[in-house]
């Protein structure tokens, strides 16, 4: 059977795989992109709620989750946040920023994705959707891969497959499959950027309802990861940008099946002895039949002031019910509530809810030009590999980061081959 040729092939369309292919077909590489799902770029239809938040003018390794932080920031140098809105300026795309976070001034989504698509119609790269691989093989010259549309063979390849957060845009987790199979070793892939499940039987009670709060994530006791922001009571959880910022590190210790908990401070923006002394002025102020809820009510949403309530079986009680040295207690109790009620987190949302995924290919496995120390003019880029950011246009400025480097070095790995040969 007859083999289709390139210089490049790269495996995966999402973002990081069609920058990948756009950069190594700008370099002079014949390139092609083989894209199991219908529609290339969709995942990137769905980022920033359909506005698409491309990239974030602050930077820095404490933005990105890797076992070697060094690592992101050498790709960082090489095709930074900058380099980005520069890149999508000449595609035809205005940027409209907000402190640092970056979108398509037209505020869609399908802006970024339409300028890729365009730009591979101009470089002539070839793309071919909804194909199934069934092997992808090192060989003497380069790589052979199996379809069921036939064979074609490369002389780099590109693994941009992503990694299992949301499926339905085409992350199986087949990528690692082939990695597996070319000899790498995958750290199992977990739901990152995503909500916690927790028990505690006041859920349903205050569930939707959003509170200012932070989110602390304990590991056997010990704090590991902390966030604060608009935190969302669901039935089931909690969930919020805060909470998936910190997600990953509960991911991490349930896997390793350590006990897991999430410390909630509705009043982060104030310490103890502010409140008291807040609350020791409407102590003064109080009528006969003001309720210990109507007294957190002037803090904190009416349900989470009935739930804290609860805890504490006040109910409906009234604050003068109570004599003054109980309560001096109450309230010392309470305002300790507020600053720290706690959850006992049992799992995560699974793939289909979260927004990245932690885990994939280890950056140990790779040279600071994203090749495979393995199998030489192996490539990977995006998401398939262990490096995941936090919510801000961040996965996105990897997958655009990582893409360049992997595009650039892999069809300048076919220049200096084809030179050899001549």
């Amino acid at each position: 059977m007859k083999k289709k040729e390139y210089d490049v092939i790269v495996v995966g369309g999402g973002a990081a795989g069609l920058m990948a292919a756009i950069q190594a077909a700008s370099t002079g590489a014949k390139t092609a992109i083989l894209d199991h799902h219908e529609v290339s770029g969709k995942k990137i239809l769905a980022t920033g709620n359909g506005k698409c938040n491309f990239t974030n003018l602050m930077q820095g390794e404490s933005f990105y989750r890797c076992d070697t932080p060094a690592f992101v920031l050498h790709m960082l140098e090489a095709f930074s946040a900058t380099d980005t809105i520069e890149f999508f300026r000449g595609l035809g795309v205005l940027t409209k920023e907000r402190q640092g976070y970056c979108y398509p001034r037209s505020g869609q989504a399908a802006t970024i994705r339409n300028a890729l698509m365009r730009r591979m119609e101009v470089l002539q790269i070839e793309l071919y959707n909804s194909i199934g691989i069934r092997k992808i093989q090192r060989e003497k010259d380069g790589f052979v891969l199996d379809t069921k549309s036939g064979l074609f063979a490369s002389k780099s390849c590109i693994l941009a497959t992503g990694g299992m957060a949301s499926p339905k845009t085409g992350s199986d987790g087949s990528g690692y499959i082939y990695a597996k199979a070319l000899g790498h070793t995958v750290k199992k892939p977990l739901p990152a950027l995503t909500a916690l499940i927790a028990e505690a039987g006041w859920l349903k009670q205050t569930a939707g309802v959003r509170a200012d709060a932070s989110v602390s994530i304990l590991v056997d006791g010990s704090c590991v990861a902390q966030d604060t922001g608009e935190v969302q009571m669901t039935d089931y959880g909690i969930s919020g940008i805060p909470v998936f910022q910190v997600s990953r590190y509960a991911s991490l210790a349930l896997e390793e099946d350590q006990r897991v908990e999430a410390v909630l401070d509705f009043v982060p923006e104030y310490t103890e002895d502010a409140l008291r002394e807040f609350w020791k002025n409407q102590m003064t102020q109080i009528s006969g039949d003001m309720t210990w809820k109507e007294l957190l009510s002037g803090i904190v949403n009416e349900k989470l002031a009935a739930m804290l309530c609860a805890q504490k079986h006040l109910g409906e009680r009234t604050i003068v019910s109570v004599n003054e040295t109980k309560r001096r207690q109450l309230q010392r109790e309470l305002l300790h509530l507020l600053k720290q009620v706690k959850l006992t987190v049992t799992g995560t949302k699974d793939f289909s809810f979260a927004q990245v995924t932690c885990g994939g290919i280890s950056v140990e496995e790779l040279t600071e030009h994203m090749e495979s120390k393995k199998v030489p003019g192996l490539y990977f880029a995006g998401e398939i590999v262990d490096v995941d950011g936090i919510c801000g246009g961040y996965n996105l400025q990897w997958a655009w980061s990582s893409g360049t480097v992997a595009g650039r070095q892999a069809a300048l790995r076919c220049k200096v081959r084809n030179n050899d040969a001549k």
